[in-house]
């Protein structure tokens, strides 16, 4: 079924979606248990084959990126739509970066006795499946499956229509790279319609299979997503930020910092 077929019908959005979220569920049984070694192969691998497709990501950007200016995006949204060969490496390295972290599953981060001598402990156990909506930046899509895998998660990423060429060709890298690494491919879904009633699928759950829900991006996601969602949700609704200048700091390289801050 193509992603025009699925955005014609609702029934099949919620059929789609439904299905998404039982593979996720099985397949998060698998990445519980999966060892480091595997895991950490899985992303060297897809680091490898992002750089390998970098032509076929940048192609599939320029699409996206084409349909923004016909819709007269902002500066500011075209520029975190866009990629290029430093962006896809940086990628790459990201993914690198995550291997190399230390495994957080079965982490000991707390112990105490009781005085009827029970001994406790706190151990990082994978949440199992997290739903993550996110925007325009294409890049989310190999963080946030990078994140997820590297914690024994299975992820269901949503991105922003307007990076939906993007995120489909890094999504192809990264399910190359936990095939090689014998990983099920379901480990890491991308939502194949861009319908924002997929949107309303994942936020009611999906029949019980996603079990925490992370939204990534502007004020009005994050509030959608807090007032609609019927699962626990991991979200920052707003921050403060500050930056101070030293009296010997460099002035230009202080302007440009403020105005990416804003």
């Amino acid at each position: 079924m193509s992603i025009a077929d699925i955005d014609a019908n609702r029934k099949d959005i919620t059929a789609v979606m439904a299905g998404i979220g039982r593979a996720a569920r099985e397949a998060a049984g698998e990445m519980a248990q999966a060892p480091a070694k595997q895991k950490d192969a899985a992303l060297l691998s897809a680091a490898m084959v992002l750089r390998a497709n970098a032509d076929d990501i940048l192609a599939a950007n320029a699409k996206d990126m084409a349909l923004a200016r016909e819709k007269e995006l902002t500066g500011a949204m075209l520029d975190r739509l866009m990629l290029d060969e430093k962006r896809v490496e940086a990628m790459a390295k990201g993914l690198e970066e995550i291997a190399a972290l230390p495994d957080p599953v079965g982490t000991r981060i707390a112990e105490w006795d009781r005085p009827n001598g029970l001994h406790i402990e706190r151990v990082r156990v994978p949440l199992g499946v997290i739903g993550i909506i996110y925007e325009s930046r294409p890049n989310v899509t190999a963080d946030a499956g990078a994140l997820c895998l590297k914690s024994g998660n299975a992820a269901i990423l949503r991105g922003g229509s307007e990076s939906t060429h993007s995120s489909h060709a890094i999504h192809a890298s990264l399910i190359e790279g936990m095939l090689a690494a014998n990983l099920p491919e379901a480990a890491i879904q991308l939502v194949p319609t861009t319908d924002r009633a997929a949107v309303g699928e994942m936020l009611a759950g999906l029949g019980g299979n996603i079990d925490v829900i992370v939204p990534r991006g502007g004020k009005s996601l994050v509030a959608r997503v807090q007032a609609e969602a019927r699962v626990p949700v991991f979200a920052q609704l707003e921050g403060i930020c500050h930056v101070y200048v030293d009296r010997d700091a460099d002035l230009t390289m202080a302007r440009a910092i403020v105005k990416d801050l804003l």
